[in-house]
């Protein structure tokens, strides 16, 4: 209920003694989490106010109607359940027969609704790859697909490089709730071989254990004040920190 603005502001209004009736819909219509109601009904029960939903012939106000409205929630919950499960099942069939959801890897493309292997682009796939076990940084290999315009006027970044660097489709594998995985604390889960992969997983996990020893051995020689605090909203990495201007012979850094 935390995230819905106007509930809260009802809510505000209830505590002030602004509200004696509140009427819905229906039950779903104000929430179908049984946690939620019961801290709900709670919250009318102090301020005595009532809740009276008009399809499903709800009124709080009598013990009869609390106990029925219980039982319609948990009845709505275990169908959003059910749902889910039904959902997910249907999902994890189509991810292992090749039908990706999201946006289609450089690489790849679709293919009557099925991820394959894009011949025009694969082979840019697999230089980057080579390019960085021969040495060269992320940003190094930027520099040089956007010097040799490679998919002009695409513009090349150095974290662009580290996602396909990073990404298990080259080698077959699919992970699932990658991006929000890392924000809701979910532990993503790996469908091995659903698509024809780019590169061998040798060369995928070789690759890994050189971004480790890379990471070990970069050392930096000033700090920054907002490091690892500014998140681009849209790719969810961190900016890079740059020098932005000088004041006094001092440096000042972002």
């Amino acid at each position: 209920m935390e995230h819905r603005p106007a509930f809260q502001e009802m809510l505000a209004d209830i505590r002030k003694g602004k509200i004696n009736y509140i009427v819905a819909y229906k039950l779903d219509r104000v929430t179908r989490s049984v946690r939620d109601l019961e801290e709900f009904i709670s919250e009318l029960e102090k301020y005595n106010t009532y809740l009276v939903c008009d399809r499903d012939d709800v009124n709080t106000s009598t013990a009869n109607g609390r106990f029925f409205i219980r039982m319609l929630t948990v009845l709505s919950q275990l169908e959003i359940e059910i749902v889910s499960e039904r959902t997910k099942f249907g999902m994890t069939g189509a991810i292992k027969s090749g039908h990706l959801p999201g946006t289609i890897p450089l690489g790849y493309k679709k293919e009557d609704k099925k991820t394959v292997i894009d011949q025009t682009t694969k082979d840019i796939v697999i230089r980057i790859f080579d390019m960085y076990l021969e040495g060269k940084s992320h940003d190094k290999i930027a520099q040089i697909l956007n010097e040799e315009k490679v998919l002009a006027p695409k513009i090349w970044k150095d974290c662009k490089i580290q996602k396909i660097l990073e990404n298990r489709i080259y080698m077959g594998d699919y992970e699932q709730y990658k991006r929000i995985g890392k924000i809701q604390n979910i532990e993503p889960i790996i469908h091995m071989n659903v698509v024809e992969p780019i590169i061998s997983r040798a060369m995928w996990e070789e690759t890994q254990l050189q971004k480790e020893k890379n990471q070990r051995a970069y050392t930096r020689d000033r700090v920054y004040l907002y490091f690892q605090k500014l998140k681009c909203p849209h790719c969810r990495s961190y900016n890079e920190m740059q020098r932005l201007w000088r004041k006094k012979e001092k440096v000042y850094v972002l």
